[in-house]
C-alpha cells in the first residue's frame, strides 16, 4: 500500500507523545542530460523522500531526518524524536510553535518530474551540436531539472505545502584544439524559456575574443562584472548576514561597541537587495521550512509566513536574517532567510553591452570560480576568474587576457560601484547547486582587486 505525504505526515503527528510536533516532509524528482563533445552522454531520472520529525518537551527539541522511511518504521522515527527531545537540555530559542490551519493545494497529489521538460529543449540542443561541429567547436555540459514538494504539518494546525520546480543548464565550448573556453549558464523553472541558440551564439562570441591572447600583470582595474559573478558575491554576502553573529560581534555586519549596522549606508547608489517569494520567475517557498536550528534559523519558526524583505534599501543596510529568537536578542524585526535574492540599482541603468561601448579600458568578466572566505570581519573573499577575461579597450573587446586570482569583499564592493545595470535573471557559477533564484544586475568596479595572476583555464 503506498502512503502519500499528507498521509506520513498526520500519522507521525498522531504517534508523537511529545508536548509538540512538527513533521516535515520532501518529496523530491530529479531529471537530467549531460553532453559532451557534442554528443549526449547520459540521462536519467530519480525520486528522493525525506521525513524530518521534530518533537518538543517543554522547552527541549529532538530532530530526526531519515530517508526512504517506510510505513512500518515511521513509528521508530517518531519515538526517537520524542525520546531525544525528553533527554535534551532547554533550547535557547524555543518559542511557541506557529499555529495555522491547512494551506491551499495540501491534499493534491505529488506531480514528479520526469525527462519529458525536456521535450523542446532536447531538439534545440541537437540543433547547437550539429552548428558545433560544422564549426569546430565543442560543446559540454548539463541540464537538470527537478520538483521538491515539502510538507510541513504540526501539532499546534499547520498543514503547508509548497511545489519547488528548479532548472538550471550550463554550457561550455571549447575551440577545436581545445585552448579556448567560455561558459555560460541560465537558471529556469520549466526550460520553456532557454534559448539554446542564443547562448551558443554568446558562447561563439567568447571564442573569437580568445583568439587573440594578452598578458596582464596584477592589480587594480576597471571591471564590468554580469549578472552571474555578481550573484555569488552578492549570495555570500546574504549568507554571511545573519544577525546573532552579528548581534555577537562577528562579522562584517557588527558595530563597533557592540550592535549591529542596520541603519548604515552601505552605497552612495540608490541599491537594493532583497528576497520576495512571489517574485515572478524566481518564486519560491512562502513560509519558512527548517529541518535543523543554528544562529541562522529554528526549527520552533517552522510555518512563519515570508514576504517581501528589504536587506539593502537605497543603499542602506535594512534588515538582517532574524529567527523569533534573534530579533527578541537585537530588538530588531523577525526576517528569516528567503531563498531568492534579488540586487536592483537605478532605474535609468545601461546594459552589460552598453557599459562596454562605454568602457576606455577595462576588464570584463565571465564568472568567478572557488570562492572562499579570507576574512569574516571586512567579510574579504578571494577566488579565481575562469573561462574568459577579456580586455576593452575603447569601447571593444580586443582579445582575452589571462585569469587572476582576486581578493574583494562584496560589502565593500557595495561602496565602490560606479555603475549598475537592469536587473536579470541570472545562474551563479560558483553556488548553483545549492542557491539558483537570483535576479542581479551587471556592474562597473573602477578598481577591482585582481591580486595574482592565476593558472586556472
Amino acid at each position: 500500500m503506498v502512503t502519500t505525504p499528507q498521509e506520513t505526515v498526520e500519522r507521525a503527528l498522531a504517534l508523537s507523545e511529545a508536548d509538540g510536533c512538527v513533521v516535515i516532509v520532501d518529496e523530491g524528482s530529479t531529471a537530467n542530460l549531460r553532453f559532451a563533445g557534442n554528443t549526449l552522454t547520459t540521462n536519467g531520472v530519480a525520486r528522493s523522500s525525506q521525513i524530518t520529525v521534530i518533537s518538543v518537551a517543554g522547552a527541549g527539541v529532538g530532530v530526526v531526518s531519515r530517508s526512504a522511511v517506510r510505513a512500518d518504521q515511521l513509528a521508530d522515527v517518531v519515538a526517537a524524536a520524542d525520546r531525544a527531545a525528553r533527554e535534551a537540555r532547554p533550547s535557547e530559542d524555543a518559542r511557541p510553535l506557529v499555529e495555522g490551519t491547512a494551506g491551499a493545494g495540501w491534499e493534491r497529489p505529488v506531480e514528479p518530474t520526469s525527462i519529458g521538460v525536456f521535450g523542446d529543449f532536447a531538439p534545440a540542443l541537437g540543433e547547437a551540436f550539429a552548428a558545433a561541429d560544422a564549426s569546430g567547436r565543442r560543446l559540454y555540459g548539463f541540464a537538470e531539472h527537478s520538483v521538491t514538494s515539502t510538507f510541513v504539518g504540526s501539532s499546534t494546525g499547520l498543514r503547508l505545502r509548497h511545489d519547488q520546480p528548479t532548472g538550471r543548464l550550463e554550457l561550455n565550448a571549447k575551440s577545436a584544439d581545445m585552448t579556448r573556453s567560455a561558459w555560460t549558464g541560465v537558471a529556469t523553472r520549466d526550460f520553456s524559456d532557454v534559448d539554446v541558440a542564443a547562448l551558443d551564439e554568446t558562447l561563439t562570441r567568447r571564442l573569437d575574443w580568445a583568439k587573440r591572447r594578452i598578458s596582464l600583470e596584477p592589480g587594480r582595474y576597471e571591471t564590468l562584472l554580469p549578472p552571474t559573478a555578481v550573484s555569488d558575491l552578492m549570495i555570500y554576502l546574504y549568507w554571511a548576514a545573519g544577525a546573532r553573529d552579528a548581534a555577537d560581534g562577528r562579522t562584517v555586519f557588527s558595530r563597533p561597541g557592540g550592535g549591529t549596522r542596520v541603519g548604515e549606508r552601505l552605497s552612495t547608489l540608490p541599491i537594493s537587495l532583497h528576497s520576495d517569494p512571489a517574485r515572478a520567475g524566481v518564486e519560491c517557498a512562502p513560509f519558512v521550512v527548517a529541518h535543523s536550528s543554528s544562529r541562522e534559523q529554528s526549527v520552533f519558526d517552522n510555518g512563519l509566513p515570508l514576504a517581501h524583505t528589504e536587506w539593502i534599501s537605497d543603499g542602506t543596510l535594512a534588515n538582517l536574517v532574524q529567527t523569533r529568537h534573534s530579533a527578541g536578542l537585537t530588538g530588531l524585526a523577525t526576517t528569516p532567510q528567503i531563498d531568492n535574492l534579488i540586487m536592483t540599482g537605478p532605474e535609468d541603468g545601461r546594459s552589460l553591452e552598453e557599459m562596454i561601448a562605454s568602457t576606455e579600458r577595462g576588464l570584463l568578466l565571465t564568472c568567478l570560480w572557488y570562492i572562499r572566505e579570507v576574512d569574516p570581519q571586512s567579510l574579504l573573499l578571494t577566488g579565481l576568474t575562469r573561462d574568459g577575461v577579456y580586455l576593452v579597450e575603447n569601447g571593444e573587446v580586443v582579445g582575452e587576457v589571462n585569469n587572476f586570482r582576486f581578493n574583494e569583499s562584496p560589502v565593500d564592493l557595495l561602496g565602490r560601484l560606479s555603475e549598475v545595470g537592469p536587473s536579470e535573471q541570472t545562474l551563479p557559477r560558483e553556488w548553483n547547486d545549492w542557491f539558483t533564484r537570483a535576479v542581479m544586475p551587471p556592474v562597473r568596479v573602477p578598481d577591482f582587486n585582481m591580486s595574482t595572476v592565476s593558472q586556472a583555464s
